[in-house]
């Protein structure tokens, strides 16, 4: 199934839920020169690539907590521009891991890009902490409701048009009548207020201001067309974890353990997304967080690739015996 799009493929890659984020260092491909291992007894150098939104400051949280080196590892992170940045730095080795989103992954899986997704690390939670958000002047109130209408992204051929168009099909309508086009976050508020989008898809903070604002209103979260879906997942290249098996086993361990601290202790968790993004103290106070861990559910990534299949957003499923690492 085919539907309209208003942005090209180089989109593919983009991530859901993923905020504009400055560059420290580069995520060119370019291979490093840091060694594989170190000696006995010595912390092994790996870098993580994520973006600066708010979920991702648990991995932040887990190295100054010192996570991260109670399990061998020396971590560096780079922020990237965006999701598609991330692929093809880890796919290189130019990075050992990413945290982004698993439509992602599953994409360059399917187009022979050897990915291999090593851990869980968000989902989505109620109350949700993204979802699209109308006019009630519009008149949509139901899924169905957007045939025919415009969706605004911060990118297309994401979890968040993927799921959208799942969820208009669900409830009786035809999802191929859903125009998507991409506006970034901070300005899709305006756009919905002036008629000039009919939906606009945000994760927060920018859902809670957007439902702030007079006459506007919550449709509702379309990733909740997967039970519990990742909304960023853990991953390295394939050649990489299949050569480093216990480093990306001492990755996996201290995510999980960075990620139930953060679930642990929200307020110290709140306080490290301060540092880490910059939004204010009272704007992080009062965000919908994601529900964050380390465990990987198969059956969660199959129902996504299944559904990625149907919409067109890939060609063929990828083995993903190979995807997931285990």
């Amino acid at each position: 199934m085919m539907r309209k799009r208003l942005a090209g493929f180089a989109a593919l890659t983009a991530g859901a839920l993923m905020l504009t984020a400055c560059s420290q260092g580069t995520l060119s491909g370019e291979p490093t020169d840091e060694a594989d291992g170190t000696e006995s007894g010595e912390l092994i150098p790996v870098t993580v690539g994520l973006l600066q939104i708010a979920p991702a400051a648990a991995v932040q949280l887990g190295i100054d907590e010192g996570i991260f080196e109670k399990h061998g590892l020396d971590v560096e992170v780079q922020l990237g521009q965006g999701g598609a940045a991330l692929l093809p730095a880890v796919s290189s080795q130019s990075i050992e891991f990413a945290v982004g989103n698993p439509l992602s992954v599953l994409v360059a899986a399917s187009q022979g890009l050897e990915m291999s997704i090593v851990a869980g690390y968000s989902q989505i939670a109620d109350p949700a902490p993204s979802g699209i958000v109308v006019m009630e002047s519009s008149g949509i109130q139901t899924w169905s409701d957007l045939e025919g209408k415009t969706v605004a992204l911060n990118a297309v051929n994401t979890q968040g048009d993927l799921t959208t168009m799942a969820m208009v099909e669900e409830d009786g309508g035809d999802p191929d009548a859903v125009t998507f086009t991409e506006i970034a976050f901070p300005d899709q508020l305006a756009q919905l207020e002036q008629g000039h989008i009919d939906a606009s898809w945000v994760p927060e903070p920018f859902l809670s201001a957007s439902l702030a604002t007079e006459g506007a209103t919550f449709l509702g979260d379309p990733l909740a067309a997967i039970d519990d879906l990742y909304t960023m997942v853990t991953f390295s290249s394939t050649a990489y974890a299949e050569a480093n098996p216990e480093v990306v086993e001492a990755f996996a361990a201290a995510i999980s353990e960075s990620t139930a601290l953060a679930m642990d202790d929200t307020e110290l968790y709140r306080a490290a997304i301060v540092d880490y993004t910059g939004m204010p103290a009272d704007v992080v106070e009062n965000i919908n967080l994601e529900r964050l861990s380390g465990d990987l559910d198969r059956g969660i990534i199959e129902e996504l690739s299944a559904m990625a299949l149907k919409y067109g957003f890939i060609d063929s499923e990828p083995d993903l015996d190979k995807v997931i690492f285990e």
